[in-house]
């Protein structure tokens, strides 16, 4: 079950809501059902941005994939 993000169109509200099969999202604050979808975004759980190995062109080639990226190694 997916766990959705809306604003409400009457308060503005933003809230989220885990839904069930057909049922509607209704505001918690002033409990309006008219509400529009937010664009949500997602966790990666992973290794902080400092620890990763840098991603940068391949030596041999310049293929912008990066090393090990092309047939030349």
């Amino acid at each position: 079950m997916p766990i959705f993000e809306y604003a409400c169109k009457e308060c503005g509200a933003e809230f989220d809501a885990l839904l069930q099969g057909a049922a509607t999202a209704a505001c918690p604050s002033c409990e309006s059902v008219e509400v529009r979808k937010k664009l949500s975004s997602f966790a990666v759980a992973g290794r902080a941005a400092s620890e990763r190995e840098p991603i940068g062109p391949c030596g041999t080639c310049g293929d912008p994939r990066g090393a090990g990226a092309c047939a030349l190694d």
